[in-house]
């Protein structure tokens, strides 16, 4: 058995207009780790979200600019933890096995353990938001490499390592796929631990977008391919440019062994200007490619201090 008695815990809880169900949360978060404490990120609500859970015993702060991410990143700069657990404020977590992902955290010395989904009744997880966990999932395996089965779970305990390299740029619904992304850049240790996940509590509504935030997500992750892996993202466009190039050349050159001129100026010259076009990419992409290799040994020195 894991003794986490000694360590220093914190559940965060990004939360926007959640009068609903913020109490059942913080009061379940104390039932289960009774030593950790509670923090609220009352993200602007227009209701009692942010009262009612600090009567509920939560520590709460305010942050005026709308989105998760921003929520997440206010509590995160305020908090100083062994280990962070982050979970939504919508009740449709199961916070009693929040032990489970600290003990898994704490003896296998992961820096994230994500609690995966596992809907109890159909209601609990809308058929859109799993195709698209999916497809996001399989695209950033695509990219990143494997690591995650459900990179889009609000609910996951991280190290204080890991929170204090972890920049944190999202605003909104992709943050949880920029920590995705940032432990396996940093080939962190991760793990999962199956976890039921409830309906939300009638009358509270999602605010999850499915196509709104699905497209929002998409950018994140193309954005980070850029930043993260410059020099595959340019170098698609350099294949593209050169593969477009190659059917302007050919007749051009034919004509040329066969005669020694050549007659189709305007072609070479868009041929050759594809070239070009494909060089200054890959020279993009070795440019990019050292300023992101910089960017990576910062975060490892944050990382292994």
């Amino acid at each position: 058995m894991v003794d986490l008695s000694q360590k220093k815990i914190a559940i965060i809880v990004p939360c926007y207009n959640e009068a609903l169900s913020i109490k059942q949360v913080v009061v379940a978060a104390k039932q289960a780790l009774p030593q950790a404490e509670v923090w609220v990120c009352d993200n602007n609500s227009t209701d009692e979200t942010g009262a009612i859970a600090r009567e509920a015993g939560a520590k709460v702060v305010h942050e005026p600019k709308p989105g998760k991410g921003n929520a997440v990143r206010r509590l995160l700069r305020l908090i100083d933890a062994d280990y962070v657990v982050m979970v939504d404020g919508d009740a449709t977590y199961d916070l009693s096995v929040v032990k489970d992902l600290l003990e898994k955290a704490e003896d296998e010395q992961l820096d994230m353990v994500i609690g995966c989904r596992k809907p109890v009744e159909e209601a609990a997880y809308r058929s859109g938001h799993v195709w698209g966990n999916r497809w996001f999932t399989s695209l950033l395996q695509f990219f990143f490499g494997k690591g995650f089965t459900d990179i889009l779970s609000g609910y996951r305990v991280m190290s204080r390592r890991f929170v204090r390299s972890f920049p944190c740029r999202s605003q909104g619904f992709a943050l949880e796929t920029e920590m995705c992304v940032h432990a396996l850049e940093l080939n962190a240790p991760v793990g999962e631990v199956e976890t039921a996940y409830e309906a939300r509590i009638e009358g509270s509504e999602s605010k999850l977008s499915t196509y709104r935030d699905g497209f929002r997500i998409l950018g994140m992750m193309l954005s980070l391919v850029l930043t993260e892996k410059p020099l595959f993202a340019t170098g698609i466009g350099a294949a593209v440019c050169f593969l477009l190039a190659i059917p302007f050349y050919v007749p051009v050159l034919m004509t040329y062994f066969e005669t020694g001129l050549v007659p189709r100026l305007p072609s070479f010259m868009l041929a050759l200007s594809l070239t070009v076009i494909s060089g200054i990419f890959l020279l993009v992409g070795m440019i990019l490619y050292a300023i992101a290799l910089n960017r990576r040994e910062q975060k490892l020195l944050a990382y292994n201090s």
